[in-house]
């Protein structure tokens, strides 16, 4: 299952309590405080870590709490610091608070972390008290409680290339037919639900990731069909690969589903549409795929490429493709 959003609340551990203890040893006539400190409550660190895929081990996780630190004992012994919570999230993790609405951190690379909340510090032993007016403290601090606050982590995917366009255009095709994936492919809008994620490789030294971004639709900037959820998703890929179906099964015309995608795309995010695209023409098995090539050209005013994952005409040009605008865009 994927999980793409998920809300916690994180607790660093309380700081232990000093220590009220005195020496009281033979042939030692003036003794004196020997109190020590508590330890350090344990903080909760997030960390992004490579080959986390989902949220979805936070997802029935609604409280993580760091440990108690160690109260002080006599003989001037300090409590011991609590160990810190390490919670693994897959790269591309935004940490939100989630009661201010701001962003803590991006984890957008793998080893990136954040302190979610630090623990209390421990409370000191009398010993701390001791003065030439206080020779024998009877007071010792408390732990302080550790900080506690609720977060909003959302992913969005990191992949150098996404597949964008209308349901059915056969993203999940292209996408299992260039990579190992093995997303559900199926003859029917919004087989995918989320996205999937593949490793493409163009020889032995140059790869890429691809990730196969669910269906959009019109209306989608506004929320329509999970809009918001499919396209925060497409901010974090490099170069878009828009696919566009010839014969699409509901009758609408091709080169207006493209604009359409377009627009949607510029309403959520004006940056989108600046992004480097390479469009393709899918199903080029189809009899009229060519005719409808030569109009997405002339709409769009780029050249389009005509590819079939079915029988794979034109796969390794849109390889080529892809691996030259990566590369130009490094």
């Amino acid at each position: 299952m994927f999980v793409d959003r998920v809300q916690i609340e994180v607790i660093g551990g309380r700081g232990g309590h000093g220590c009220i203890s005195f020496r009281r040893e033979k042939y030692v006539p003036r003794g004196g405080p020997d109190g020590g400190d508590g330890g350090n409550g344990g903080s909760v660190i997030l960390h992004a870590k490579h080959g986390v895929n989902s949220l979805m081990d936070l997802a029935n996780r609604h409280h993580i709490r760091g440990k108690n630190g160690n109260g002080g004992q006599g003989s001037g012994r300090h409590g011991a610091n609590a160990d810190d919570v390490h919670v693994h999230v897959p790269p591309g993790t935004i940490v939100v608070d989630a009661v201010n609405g701001f962003v803590i951190k991006d984890l957008a690379n793998d080893g990136d972390s954040v302190i979610a909340a630090h623990g209390g510090r421990g409370g000191k032993g009398n010993t701390r008290f001791k003065s030439s007016t206080n020779q024998a403290p009877r007071q010792a601090g408390e732990g302080s409680p550790g900080e506690q606050r609720k977060l909003i982590l959302e992913l969005k995917v990191i992949a150098d290339v996404g597949l964008v366009g209308m349901p059915n255009a056969g993203k999940s095709t292209l996408l299992s037919r260039l990579s190992a994936a093995r997303p559900e492919i199926a003859n029917y809008p919004f087989t995918t639900r989320f996205p999937n994620l593949g490793m493409v490789q163009v020889d032995m030294d140059r790869s890429f990731v691809m990730a196969d971004i669910p269906g959009l639709i019109e209306g989608a900037a506004q929320g329509v069909g999970l809009g918001h959820d499919f396209l925060k998703h497409i901010e974090r890929a490099g170069i878009l690969v828009h696919l566009v179906e010839p014969m699409p099964m509901d009758q609408t015309d091709p080169v207006a589903n493209y604009l359409a995608i377009r627009g949607e795309l510029e309403q959520y995010n004006a940056s989108l549409i600046e992004r480097p695209e390479i469009l393709v023409c899918t199903k080029s098995e189809l009899p009229d795929a060519g005719e409808v090539a030569q109009q997405l050209s002339q709409a769009a005013g780029k050249p389009v490429l005509s590819i079939s994952a079915v029988t794979g005409e034109g796969l390794p040009r849109l390889l080529n493709e892809i691996d030259a605008t990566l590369t130009q865009k490094v």
